[in-house]
């Protein structure tokens, strides 16, 4: 049998985002208030919906379907064939919260990972119609058109994006973030999957997140090189396994890290 390319599976995941975002939004903005989608507290207190188990599912049976001797791992669903060479790692809403809030900024993450690294990597924005997307040695796009990081060179013109603050100072990271903000020109908490979007697309320049599952963190690293830019740990060490991250435009990742260590003095005094 012949072994599918990697342009055929890329053009799976596509399809397979698309349809399970197809699934959240059917579900999205469907009310406000107190008829807003209901959502289930998990044991990490993280929400989970209808949604969320839908769109799963919807991808785990493409999966079966057509690469059936492949693992998966989805942060709904759990782990399937451990020991399988291709592992497909699947986050169905990434940013469930902004999902239930009727906000537009979440994501459904799609990886092919071949042992620790991954063969390709999407991230849909289904409510905003945009993917981001990437194989190895193929480069990266967005919307079918090239993507590539910025060419921001000095952190006194960058815009840095993180997640929740509470996660930040939770994980005693506040204090690297505080440094961050004082050292850069723009701040927001446009985070999860649409910060790593921004980043690779040139529309921000660094994006920080103290803790990331492996369902997060898929996709992430071969979008960002493959834009032109990294995506390490908060050390610098480029890797998927840290349960962390940080993207940038790779102009900015070294006096990025000089900054997290506190070696450098920062722009702005912190107070």
């Amino acid at each position: 049998m012949k072994t599918p390319s990697t342009s055929e599976y890329l053009q799976f995941a596509l399809d397979a985002a698309w349809q399970a975002g197809r699934i959240t939004l059917g579900h999205f903005q469907s009310g406000v208030g107190a008829d807003r989608i209901h959502a289930d507290r998990k044991g990490d207190n993280t929400p989970v919906t209808i949604a969320d188990r839908q769109a799963e599912q919807k991808i785990r049976s493409l999966i079966e379907q057509y690469w059936p001797g492949h693992a998966i791992h989805g942060e709904e669903y759990g782990r399937t064939r451990a020991h399988a060479r291709y592992t497909w790692t699947i986050d169905p809403i990434d940013g469930t919260k902004s999902f239930i809030s009727g906000v537009p900024l979440y994501s459904t993450l799609i990886a092919l990972m071949d042992g620790d690294e991954a063969v390709l990597g999407v991230i849909h924005l289904p409510a905003l119609d945009e993917m981001v997307y990437a194989a190895r040695g193929q480069g990266c796009f967005w919307n079918g058109r090239s993507a590539r990081v910025s060419d921001v060179a000095d952190l006194a013109d960058a815009t840095a994006l993180c997640s929740e603050m509470e996660t930040l100072a939770a994980l005693g990271r506040l204090a690297a973030w505080e440094r961050i903000m004082a050292a850069t020109y723009a701040q927001r908490t446009w985070g999860d999957g649409y910060g790593y979007a921004l980043v690779a697309t040139g529309r921000a320049d660094i994006m920080t997140d103290p803790a990331l599952s492996p369902w997060d963190a898929g996709p992430l690293k071969i979008i960002m090189e493959e834009a032109g830019g990294t995506f390490t740990d908060w050390q610098g060490n480029p890797t998927l396994r840290a349960e962390e991250g940080i993207a940038t435009n790779g102009r900015l990742l070294q006096p990025l890290l000089a900054v997290i260590r506190g070696d450098v003095s920062t722009r702005h005094p912190i107070s």
